[in-house]
């Protein structure tokens, strides 16, 4: 059986993606801080059908990410996210040394850290797939958004060069960059609530079936680089 893990596992893209690989036979690890939510998740999972186990983990902790996947085991596909704290979304004027240092440390360091560490595997194999989530500042600099958005398009680029390198030998990586507001996201609870989160802005809205759904395709056809959602794919 094939393992789908998705780091920094969160109840809208997390979740339908879990949902959506495990009806097609993947067993599922899901990676987050918190322990209580994974449990839930796990359940809901279970109720459905679909194996899964919970990993509870700080993925900015990187000296635990190889003790973390010795414990998952074999990665056939993994979903790799940075954390992103509100207080790194500083307009760009506000933007300092410290806040895009600590930007660099949760968005691109982790997300490197786990895949220099899955890569080998994979490419030992001659099989698997690297799949990461950006918002639309990691593309279209965004001047509300700034610590944030420097950080995503630097990983973004590595990203992109990796899928090239790739080229040949069964493993992928590829980017999905979404335009909007994710439904069930934490994201969108915060931005519901919060003045401070909204910033000005006023996103459409997606469904996270239809990004697990891409997932899968971008897992089963081994592209495109870079898939755009949204505002982004007008």
């Amino acid at each position: 059986m094939q393992t789908l893990a998705i780091f920094g596992a969160g109840p809208g893209m997390g979740l339908a993606t879990a949902r959506r690989f495990g009806k097609e036979g993947y067993q599922v690890a899901l990676v987050a801080r918190r322990a209580d939510r994974l449990s839930s998740f796990v359940e809901t999972l279970a109720a459905e059908g679909v194996a899964a186990r919970a990993f509870p983990a700080d993925l900015n902790d990187l000296d635990g990410h190889a003790r973390l996947l010795a414990d998952i085991g074999p990665v056939d596909v993994a979903v790799i996210n940075g954390s992103l704290d509100l207080a790194l979304l500083k307009p760009v004027r506000d933007l300092d040394v410290e806040t895009l240092r600590a930007a660099v440390e949760s968005v691109v360091l982790a997300p490197l850290s786990l895949t220099r560490l899955l890569l080998p595997g994979m490419l030992e194999r001659g099989s698997g797939t690297l799949l990461y989530g950006f918002g639309s500042s990691a593309k279209n600099p965004e001047p509300m958004l700034a610590g944030a958005g420097a950080a995503q398009a630097a990983l973004r680029n590595y990203v992109l060069a990796l899928h090239a390198d790739l080229a040949g030998t069964g493993v992928s990586a590829a980017a999905i960059t979404i335009g909007s507001l994710i439904r069930d996201s934490d994201a969108e609870k915060l931005f519901d609530a919060s003045a401070e989160a909204r910033r000005g802005f006023e996103p459409d809205r997606v469904d996270p079936a239809g990004l697990a759904e891409m997932l899968l395709r971008m897992t089963q056809h081994r592209g495109p680089a870079e898939q755009m959602v949204g505002e982004l794919a007008g």
